[in-house]
């Protein structure tokens, strides 16, 4: 397909070329075929989602929507819409593009619905509340194509099935509709193409392949002395991160998490002599601060930005040099895609630097950067779309017109993660929408769904729409706490659970500041900036899991001591004296080092599958101990290892990991702690049964967690098979716990466990049993140095003589 005029003159004014792939998604297009684009960052991703609508706009002229554009944030699609917005008029095209996300004025948005720009740029979520509308039917009826950024961020999640369930009635109303998605890391296309398509026909998708880009340069720092034991922060390494700043116009330094932004930033902040401009940015700021630090980076004013994974889907910032990860970054995709936010050019190498924590995790961040030379991705693992989800989405769409249960359950079936829900099923869900279910339909809050009279339902209120709109979402935060100072400027939230530890006087570090408490007044913290030390927030939340293709290279350099050679001194040491102490395990062996140790007795596994599973591996497993008399005193988890200790020694480990552990401690464990009324919690807001506002009034996290504990008390005694207990259940099995790959391990634990019984501390388990010193100091700054000290300790009785 030939490009008209203006777009050749266009690209031949700045010393483009058509690539490849952009040619293909325009023939995709001519086809009128959906269209699955995986390029790498740089490689004009965006351009050639919209480049058919352009050209298609260029010669079609309308005043309909053409386009609709969905990213999973509202950053980036106010970006995208700028970065649209130049090309239009330098060519003089007479095409509109607008944003819409929540912060929309309801002026502009009440205006999109009667006369929406040619491409609108919005997000799932208001994707979902156009949807509710009466006039979505008109607004969306000569849509042309729905172009999904950054796919791989949405699919595999609640968000994807919202989005899954959200096109399905786009296609219904608009059934000429091309669906394109568009991701960098996608490991597995076909899977992806499924998601995408119309009843998850995925050879119905044209999967295009992007021209390969320049390789990107990452190397792993070396630190001044030597790889710590354990740590995930990188700290230690801040001189020589600031070092690296200095040397560059502009890096952004990411973290894995929001309280290790703010700690390197004050470690940053510390080191930074020359005074270099250097901010912060994540989730939990005020939209406004991290406006102004977007803003700042795209002006050039900034030389370091440090962020967490609100950056990963990347501003388009093509000065940025180098990007900085610190710890290690758990995933080869998540690495290739912060990766890309240096250069943002195709032909250039992307310039990074990985810092690592401890030993393990240079052994991880070695894997990562094999991995991304290799081209290798990590897999998503897609689910059963959720119910809690679905019951949105039919409330939604009963708030736009009445439907019949058999129409909209085909539909529904047409979106690729609710192709497994039946009849029995849905009916089951309607009838959770319509009243509640069995133990709630006598109250009439819970009445939303009535009869239409003419076979089918209808919303049961006028003012039940208005009050799904002001409800409606997908992602449920933690309750929080505006952060203030005392003349009412806000710096951003905190969560509940942490500002409940705080009194006044004690001081906490937020936004790249010291603050003190002044006070606390309803949902407000009163601070003031303080030069008194400072702690960092802690916030709650799975932390980002070790993929499970980055472990199995990790288990391959364990037992291969050819490649041992590739890391520094000592890294390779520790090695050398694991495999003559004890014994390093073969990829697909599950090693299990039991010893004594300061009077107790010690049982250290190393799984490879991630802290969460660990973490809830270490809880069953001390329960089994318990039962068995064991006597377990404790345990820690790291993302390879977990070690427990008791009383009792451990003669035979493989009882312990015996795979009924996960019907019997497993379901006594989730029901006796707040796992599943968090998960409930959750499933109840999106589900639609509790309101988190009313018109003018938000209720506080207390008022909705009350609201939730009471009804599911109601319902576990009245109704346990509630279609929101399933929901919740199921929630706390795939995500609260990471129960999938804990349940893969049990699985193989019998036949793969090579137990190893020694009778000191092994090499291998200095890292994990660093932390006991680390955790043992709750709720306080643990000194560094005396870990350290520990670490040595440790390590002279591992790897001496004696």
């Amino acid at each position: 397909m030939r490009l008209p005029a203006p777009f050749t003159d266009w690209f031949a004014a700045r010393g483009w070329r058509l690539r490849r792939h952009q040619a293909d998604m325009l023939g995709a297009a001519a086809r009128g075929e959906h269209a699955l684009l995986v390029a790498a960052t740089g490689a004009g991703k965006t351009l050639s989602g919209f480049l058919p609508t352009l050209v298609d706009l260029a010669e079609h002229s309308t005043d309909r929507l053409h386009t609709l554009y969905v990213s999973p944030l509202k950053a980036l699609a106010a970006d995208v819409e700028r970065n649209l917005l130049g090309p239009i008029a330098d060519m003089g095209l007479a095409i509109s593009v607008e944003s819409r996300s929540g912060d929309t004025s309801s002026d502009k948005k009440a205006r999109q619905r009667s006369r929406p720009p040619n491409i609108l740029l919005t997000t799932p979520e208001s994707l979902s509340l156009l949807l509710s509308y009466p006039d979505s039917f008109t607004m969306f009826a000569d849509l042309k194509t729905v172009v999904i950024d950054e796919i791989h961020a949405f699919a595999p999640g609640k968000r994807g099935d919202l989005l899954s369930l959200a096109l399905a009635r786009l296609q219904h109303i608009a059934p000429a509709m091309r669906r394109v998605g568009l991701s960098a890391t996608i490991a597995d296309p076909a899977q992806y193409a499924a998601w995408l398509a119309p009843g998850a026909a995925g050879d119905s998708v044209t999967i295009v392949a992007g021209e390969a880009g320049a390789d990107p340069d990452i190397s792993i720092l070396l630190p001044d002395g030597a790889v710590p034991w354990a740590g995930h922060s990188g700290r230690y390494a801040v001189h020589q991160v600031m070092a690296e700043v200095a040397r560059n116009r502009t890096t952004i330094i990411f973290c894995n998490t929001r309280g290790l932004a703010e700690l390197i930033f004050q470690e940053l902040w510390k080191v930074n002599d020359l005074s270099l401009p250097i901010a912060i940015h994540h989730g939990s700021l005020d939209r406004e601060a991290r406006q102004r630090a977007e803003a700042a980076m795209a002006e050039g004013r900034l030389r370091a930005l440090v962020a967490t994974s609100s950056l990963d889907l990347g501003l388009d910032w093509g000065d940025v040099d180098c990007v900085i990860q610190m710890g290690a970054p758990k995933g080869s995709s998540r690495l290739l895609q912060r990766i890309g936010r240096a250069n943002h050019r195709l032909d250039e190498p992307s310039k990074a630097l990985i810092v690592p924590g401890n030993r393990f995790e240079y052994l991880e961040a070695q894997a990562a950067l094999d991995a991304v030379q290799a081209g290798e991705r990590d897999a998503d693992r897609f689910r059963p779309g959720a119910l809690d989800v679905l019951a949105q989405h039919v409330m939604a769409l009963a708030c736009a017109a009445p439907f019949r249960e058999d129409a909209l359950l085909a539909e529904i079936r047409s979106a690729a993660p609710y192709q497994w829900v039946d009849a029995t099923l849905f009916t089951r869900l309607l009838g959770f929408v319509r009243d509640g279910g069995y133990a709630l339909k006598s109250y009439d809050r819970f009445r939303r769904l009535a009869p239409d009279g003419q076979g089918g339902w209808r919303i049961a209120h006028p003012r039940l729409a208005a009050q799904h709109r002001l409800n409606a979402g997908i992602i449920v935060d933690a309750p929080t706490l505006d952060v203030r100072f005392r003349n009412g400027r806000r710096l951003g939230t905190v969560e509940e659970y942490f500002a409940s530890t705080l009194s006044p006087g004690d001081t906490f570090a937020f936004a790249g500041l010291s603050l003190e408490v002044e006070g606390i007044r309803d949902t407000d913290i009163l601070v003031r900036a303080t030069s008194k030390p400072a702690r960092i927030p802690s916030y709650v939340g799975a932390r980002m899991a070790l993929t499970t293709r980055l472990a199995d290279r990790v288990r391959g350099f364990l037992a291969d001591p050819a490649c041992w050679q590739r890391f520094p001194a000592d890294v390779r040491f520790w090695l050398e004296m694991q495999a003559l102490r004890s014994v390093l395990p073969q990829p697909g062996e599950l090693l299990v080092e039991t010893f004594p140790h300061e009077g107790n007795h010690y049982l250290v596994a190393y799984p490879f599958e991630g802290w969460n599973a660990h973490q809830s591996l270490g809880m069953l497993i001390t329960k089994r101990m318990e039962r068995a008399g064991l006597q377990p005193l404790g345990f820690v988890a790291s993302d390879y290892a977990l070690a427990i200790w008791s009383l009792r020694p451990v003669a035979d480990p493989a009882a312990l990991f015996d795979p009924a552990i996960l019907e019997d401690e497993f379901a006594q464990w989730v029901e006796g702690s707040h796992l599943l009324k968090r998960a409930f919690r959750e499933v109840a807001v999106i589900g639609g049964l509790i309101e988190r506002q009313h018109p003018g009034k938000r209720k506080t996290g207390k008022q909705v967690t009350f609201s939730t504990d009471l009804i599911f008390d109601v319902l576990r005694k009245y109704e346990p098979d509630h279609l929101l207990l399933e929901a919740a259940w199921a929630d706390a099995r795939e995500r609260l716990t990471d129960v999938a790959r804990l349940g893969d391990l049990l699985d193989r634990a019998a036949g793969t466990m090579l137990h190893h019984k020694l009778e000191r501390i092994s090499p291998l388990a200095i890292p994990v049993l660093v932390l006991i010193g680390r955790e043992s100091v709750a709720g306080a700054d643990v000194d560094d140095a005396l870990l350290g000290e520990l670490a040595d300790t440790l390590a002279d009785q591992a790897m001496g003589s004696n």
